[in-house]
């Protein structure tokens, strides 16, 4: 077999090393549950930077010191420090381009579903001013004397005696009660 290197061999080469770096690129964190996070993304903002284990270009950022010595230092009053490549807030992933979409596109759904939110209390608040028009109404029209007939299963038309009129009046001014109330 013959091992010399040809120009497209070394060109193939060239490329999948390429293709491997970005591979490398990779964040790795800690999530909210515990659990080890790999991405090729950086975390969301709710991520607090100690939490961060690894970043592009940066390799490891902060030494996830053992349980024991945790323990072993909240009884004694000693904290462990990070290592000195970790450094306070100020090296803070800034907001991408991404993540201000992001955030922007949130806040436009926010305020898209506060609007459909007020919309539909304004159509709760007509309908039951409608049905509070339609009761009284009504009532009114129970409350005249006026002979009231309604129509049967059959089709045929009946006329409402006292304790149907009763309870239809009865109805009618439970929901004035309930719609009307708050007008």
């Amino acid at each position: 077999m013959d091992l010399t290197i040809t120009p497209k061999s070394l060109l193939l080469l060239l490329a999948a090393w390429t293709l491997s770096l970005s591979a490398a690129a990779q964040w790795l964190w800690i999530d909210k549950d515990g659990r080890k996070v790999f991405s090729d993304r950086p975390p969301t903002a709710d991520i607090k930077e100690k939490d961060i284990l690894k970043q592009p270009g940066r390799g490891r950022t902060a030494v996830a010191a053992p349980a024991e010595v945790i323990e072993s230092g909240a009884s004694t009053g000693v904290v462990p420090t990070a290592s000195a490549s970790s450094a306070p807030k100020a090296n803070a992933p800034k907001l991408s381009g991404k993540d201000a979409e992001l955030q922007a596109r949130k806040k436009k759904l926010d305020q898209q579903e506060a609007e459909k939110k007020k919309a539909d209390e304004e159509k709760v608040t007509s309908a039951k001013a409608e049905n509070c028009g339609r009761a009284k109404k009504g009532l009114s029209s129970f409350q005249s004397g006026v002979r009231i007939s309604t129509m049967n299963a059959k089709g045929e038309r009946e006329t409402m005696d006292d304790n149907a009129r009763a309870a239809e009046t009865k109805r009618l001014q439970t929901i004035i009660d309930s719609d009307c109330k708050s007008l």
